[in-house]
């Protein structure tokens, strides 16, 4: 039995991309981001830190979207989404899975700016332009990339592409999509997959992102 902890647009979108991206039968089960089920002890003593995903799978729990999504192309190896060592595309992989670290690192400074601060004296419009700019730099790597083919590794598709995928997807509602045309194509092209696709319908209903853009006030 796997059972995937989800919260809708959250980071665990990645897990349940990719386990529809590797054909696993699972179950979600479904959290509020605002109504502090995430803090009721039951939750947390499957994610210590109160986050999601939470992923039960071979009789334990995993909590940290990256190790999981190595736990899983590890242990199942035939779904072929995973570079392995002696793969020329390993080091790639393994980076490329960080840095999707990097860009959300950038996302979540925004997302607590514009969205979980709820009122404007909270906010700073300064560090909301530096971290768009910083997020549109971290984008910049994933365009230069992917000039020239589909996805991020010469190999092809990989589970890489769900993790740096997400970022991209949720990065669009705080740095234009026509700055940067290349990873524009490039999350179109993973937007028509049909794991994708499957996965969106079940996200759930937005909490997080109600807005299509972020603009950043001034001030």
């Amino acid at each position: 039995m796997i059972r995937l902890h989800h919260c809708p647009q959250a980071r665990s979108f990645r897990t349940l991309w990719l386990l529809h991206e590797m054909g696993l039968e699972f179950e979600i089960r479904s959290y509020s981001f605002f109504d502090k089920s995430l803090r009721h002890p039951d939750y947390l003593a499957l994610s210590p830190a109160g986050r999601v995903p939470a992923l039960e799978i071979d009789g334990r729990v995993l909590f940290e979207s990256g190790a999981i999504t190595e736990y899983l192309v590890e242990t199942r190896p035939d779904c072929g989404l995973g570079r392995f060592p002696g793969n020329p595309d390993r080091a790639d992989w393994l980076e490329w899975l960080h840095f999707a670290e990097t860009i959300g690192q950038h996302l979540a400074s925004l997302t607590q700016q514009h969205i979980a601060l709820r009122e404007d004296w909270m906010r700073s419009p300064t560090v909301m332009r530096l971290e768009a700019k910083r997020l549109e730099k971290a984008l910049e790597v994933v365009d230069r990339a992917i000039e020239g083919r589909d996805w991020l590794l010469p190999s092809g598709f990989s589970a890489v592409d769900t993790n740096v995928g997400y970022g991209v997807m949720i990065a669009r509602r705080f740095v234009p999509a026509e700055l940067l045309p290349g990873v524009d194509a490039y999350y179109r092209r993973l937007a028509e997959r049909a794991a994708f696709q499957r996965a969106m319908a079940e996200d759930g209903t937005p909490e997080i992102y109600k807005r299509e853009f972020y603009e950043v006030p001034d001030g």
